[in-house]
Protein backbone atom coordinates (compact mmCIF):
# COMPACT_ATOMS: atom_id res chain seq x y z
CA UNK A 1 0.00 0.00 0.00
CA UNK A 2 1.12 3.42 -0.86
CA UNK A 3 0.94 6.10 1.73
CA UNK A 4 -0.39 9.46 0.79
CA UNK A 5 1.62 12.43 2.06
CA UNK A 6 -0.12 14.25 4.87
CA UNK A 7 -1.38 17.72 4.10
CA UNK A 8 0.59 20.32 6.06
CA UNK A 9 -1.27 23.01 7.94
CA UNK A 10 0.53 26.22 6.96
CA UNK A 11 -1.29 28.79 9.16
CA UNK A 12 -1.18 29.85 12.78
CA UNK A 13 -3.88 28.98 15.19
CA UNK A 14 -5.81 31.68 16.99
CA UNK A 15 -4.20 30.68 20.28
CA UNK A 16 -0.70 31.10 18.84
CA UNK A 17 -1.57 34.58 17.53
CA UNK A 18 -3.05 35.59 20.89
CA UNK A 19 0.10 34.43 22.69
CA UNK A 20 2.28 36.52 20.35
CA UNK A 21 0.06 39.59 20.87
CA UNK A 22 0.18 39.10 24.65
CA UNK A 23 3.99 38.95 24.57
CA UNK A 24 4.14 42.16 22.50
CA UNK A 25 1.80 43.93 24.94
CA UNK A 26 3.90 42.85 27.94
CA UNK A 27 7.08 44.15 26.29
CA UNK A 28 5.33 47.45 25.44
CA UNK A 29 4.07 47.80 29.02
CA UNK A 30 7.65 47.53 30.24
CA UNK A 31 9.27 49.68 27.54
CA UNK A 32 6.89 52.68 27.30
CA UNK A 33 7.36 53.99 30.89
CA UNK A 34 11.13 53.67 30.49
CA UNK A 35 10.95 55.58 27.22
CA UNK A 36 8.92 58.38 28.88
CA UNK A 37 11.41 58.65 31.77
CA UNK A 38 14.25 58.79 29.25
CA UNK A 39 12.47 61.58 27.35
CA UNK A 40 12.01 63.56 30.60
CA UNK A 41 15.69 63.14 31.43
CA UNK A 42 16.71 64.22 27.93
CA UNK A 43 14.51 67.34 28.10
CA UNK A 44 15.93 68.26 31.50
CA UNK A 45 19.52 67.75 30.27
CA UNK A 46 18.74 69.97 27.27
CA UNK A 47 17.27 72.63 29.59
CA UNK A 48 20.45 72.58 31.70
CA UNK A 49 22.56 72.91 28.55
CA UNK A 50 20.42 75.82 27.33
CA UNK A 51 20.73 77.48 30.76
CA UNK A 52 24.51 77.18 30.54
CA UNK A 53 24.38 78.80 27.09
CA UNK A 54 22.30 81.68 28.44
CA UNK A 55 24.56 82.31 31.46
CA UNK A 56 27.62 82.22 29.19
CA UNK A 57 25.85 84.62 26.81
CA UNK A 58 25.15 86.96 29.74
CA UNK A 59 28.85 87.00 30.65
CA UNK A 60 29.73 87.72 27.02
CA UNK A 61 27.08 90.45 26.84
CA UNK A 62 28.37 92.14 29.99
CA UNK A 63 31.99 91.97 28.79
CA UNK A 64 31.05 93.22 25.30
CA UNK A 65 28.92 96.21 26.29
CA UNK A 66 30.62 97.20 29.55
CA UNK A 67 29.56 98.38 32.96
CA UNK A 68 27.38 101.18 31.59
CA UNK A 69 24.98 98.55 30.19
CA UNK A 70 25.54 95.62 32.56
CA UNK A 71 23.68 92.37 31.88
CA UNK A 72 20.94 91.73 29.32
CA UNK A 73 17.52 92.31 30.93
CA UNK A 74 15.63 90.02 28.51
CA UNK A 75 16.33 86.98 26.37
CA UNK A 76 15.54 89.09 23.28
CA UNK A 77 18.50 91.33 24.22
CA UNK A 78 20.78 88.31 23.82
CA UNK A 79 19.14 87.18 20.57
CA UNK A 80 19.62 88.19 16.96
CA UNK A 81 18.58 91.46 15.38
CA UNK A 82 19.09 93.54 12.25
CA UNK A 83 22.18 95.02 13.90
CA UNK A 84 24.10 93.59 16.83
CA UNK A 85 23.80 96.08 19.68
CA UNK A 86 22.68 96.02 23.35
CA UNK A 87 19.04 95.59 22.25
CA UNK A 88 19.88 92.50 20.14
CA UNK A 89 23.39 91.27 20.86
CA UNK A 90 23.35 88.31 18.40
CA UNK A 91 24.87 85.97 21.01
CA UNK A 92 22.19 83.25 21.18
CA UNK A 93 19.83 81.87 18.54
CA UNK A 94 16.36 83.20 17.79
CA UNK A 95 14.71 80.26 19.63
CA UNK A 96 16.23 81.07 23.04
CA UNK A 97 16.49 84.77 22.21
CA UNK A 98 12.88 85.06 21.07
CA UNK A 99 11.07 88.39 20.85
CA UNK A 100 8.40 87.55 23.43
CA UNK A 101 8.96 85.47 26.56
CA UNK A 102 8.59 82.72 27.42
CA UNK A 103 11.00 81.34 24.84
CA UNK A 104 10.21 77.66 24.23
CA UNK A 105 12.85 75.03 23.48
CA UNK A 106 13.09 71.27 24.09
CA UNK A 107 9.92 71.08 26.20
CA UNK A 108 10.88 73.99 28.51
CA UNK A 109 9.87 77.64 28.77
CA UNK A 110 12.68 80.14 29.44
CA UNK A 111 12.26 83.50 31.24
CA UNK A 112 14.67 86.32 32.14
CA UNK A 113 14.38 89.06 34.76
CA UNK A 114 16.51 91.63 36.56
CA UNK A 115 16.14 93.48 39.86
CA UNK A 116 17.45 96.62 38.14
CA UNK A 117 14.79 98.84 36.58
CA UNK A 118 17.11 100.50 34.06
CA UNK A 119 20.67 100.45 32.70
CA UNK A 120 23.06 99.41 34.00
CA UNK A 121 21.42 96.07 34.76
CA UNK A 122 23.52 94.84 37.68
CA UNK A 123 22.04 91.34 37.89
CA UNK A 124 19.87 88.82 36.08
CA UNK A 125 17.91 85.68 36.83
CA UNK A 126 17.06 83.16 34.13
CA UNK A 127 14.45 80.46 34.69
CA UNK A 128 13.57 77.31 32.77
CA UNK A 129 10.42 75.41 33.60
CA UNK A 130 8.67 72.48 31.89
CA UNK A 131 5.90 73.49 29.52
CA UNK A 132 3.94 70.42 30.65
CA UNK A 133 4.73 69.28 34.19
CA UNK A 134 5.44 65.56 34.19
CA UNK A 135 5.17 65.44 30.40
CA UNK A 136 8.21 67.44 29.29
CA UNK A 137 10.04 67.65 32.62
CA UNK A 138 9.77 67.54 36.41
CA UNK A 139 12.32 70.15 37.50
CA UNK A 140 12.41 73.94 37.55
CA UNK A 141 15.86 75.47 36.96
CA UNK A 142 17.30 78.93 37.54
CA UNK A 143 20.64 80.72 37.36
CA UNK A 144 21.95 84.14 38.28
CA UNK A 145 25.11 86.07 37.41
CA UNK A 146 27.33 83.78 39.52
CA UNK A 147 26.81 81.15 36.77
CA UNK A 148 25.70 78.42 39.20
CA UNK A 149 22.76 76.43 37.87
CA UNK A 150 20.15 75.52 40.45
CA UNK A 151 17.01 73.41 40.60
CA UNK A 152 13.97 73.54 42.86
CA UNK A 153 14.12 70.32 44.93
CA UNK A 154 10.49 70.31 46.09
CA UNK A 155 8.89 71.53 42.87
CA UNK A 156 5.37 70.35 42.12
CA UNK A 157 4.41 72.54 39.14
CA UNK A 158 5.75 74.66 36.31
CA UNK A 159 6.44 78.34 36.85
CA UNK A 160 4.51 80.95 34.91
CA UNK A 161 7.23 83.61 35.03
CA UNK A 162 10.87 84.18 35.89
CA UNK A 163 11.96 83.27 39.39
CA UNK A 164 13.08 86.45 41.20
CA UNK A 165 16.84 86.90 41.60
CA UNK A 166 16.80 86.59 45.40
CA UNK A 167 14.64 83.45 45.27
CA UNK A 168 17.05 81.78 42.85
CA UNK A 169 20.02 82.79 45.01
CA UNK A 170 18.40 81.26 48.12
CA UNK A 171 19.88 77.85 48.81
CA UNK A 172 16.87 77.15 51.02
CA UNK A 173 14.65 77.17 47.92
CA UNK A 174 17.05 76.18 45.10
CA UNK A 175 19.87 73.65 45.19
CA UNK A 176 23.01 73.91 43.06
CA UNK A 177 23.37 71.30 40.36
Amino acid sequence: MKHKPLALNRGFSLIELLIVIAIILIIAAIAIPNMLRTKLSANEAAAVSNMRSITTAEATYSASFGTSVGYAPTLASLGPGATCDPAHACIIDNVLGCATEPCFKDGFDFFMTSNSAAMPYLDFAVTSTPRQWGGSGQKNFCAIEDGVLRYEPNAAASKGAAVPHDTCASFAQYTAI
